[in-house]
C-alpha cells in the first residue's frame, strides 16, 4: 500500500481535534509501511538517538523521469515510530537525493504540529531518523 502525500497527511490530522485520534491515525500509517526482513536488523542499520530500536535499509531505483530516487525499508520495535517512520516516508521516500536534502522537514512537521505533541526523547529520535536518511542522500549527490 502506498502512503499518502505529506499534503494529504497535513489535511487528514487537520480534521482531527485531538492528539488521541491523531495518535491513532500515525499508528495505522505505521501498521501500512511493508513488512521489514529480519536480516536487516543489524547495527549497521540502527538509527542512533533513538528511544526505541530502529532499522533502515536503503536502497535506489531508477525513474524514468527522475532519474535515481533512493528507497528506505524500516522498522521500529515501538508502534508509534513505526507510525512516524510513515510520516517521514510520506516527505522522503522514492524521492532523488536533491529532493531528499531540499526537503524542508521541519516546516513539514510544523504543519502537523507534531513536535509538541512528542515527548523530547522522541523529537530527538525523530530528528535522528530524518538526519541518517538525508546523511543517505547527501552521499548519493
Amino acid at each position: 500500500m502506498a502512503l499518502p502525500s505529506t499534503e494529504d497527511i497535513v489535511d487528514d490530522l487537520s480534521f482531527f481535534d485531538d492528539w488521541e485520534d491523531k495518535y491513532k491515525y500515525i499508528i495505522d500509517l505505521g501498521k501500512s509501511l511493508p513488512e521489514f526482513d529480519e536480516a536487516w536488523r543489524t547495527q549497521e542499520r540502527l538509527v542512533k538517538g533513538c528511544q526505541s530500536s530502529v532499522w533502515i535499509q536503503p536502497s535506489s531505483d531508477q525513474d524514468a523521469v527522475k532519474g535515481e530516487v533512493l528507497l528506505f525499508s524500516v522498522d521500529s520495535d515501538a508502534i508509534i515510530v513505526r507510525g512516524l517512520l510513515g510520516l517521514v516516508l510520506a516527505a522522503l521516500n522514492e524521492k532523488t537525493p536533491q529532493e531528499i536534502i531540499d526537503f524542508d522537514v521541519t516546516a513539514y512537521f510544523e504543519a502537523l504540529d507534531l513536535e509538541r505533541h512528542l515527548s523530547p526523547t522522541r523529537g530527538n529520535g525523530l530528528r535522528s531518523i530524518v538526519g541518517r536518511i538525508k546523511g543517505i542522500a547527501q552521499a548519493a549527490v
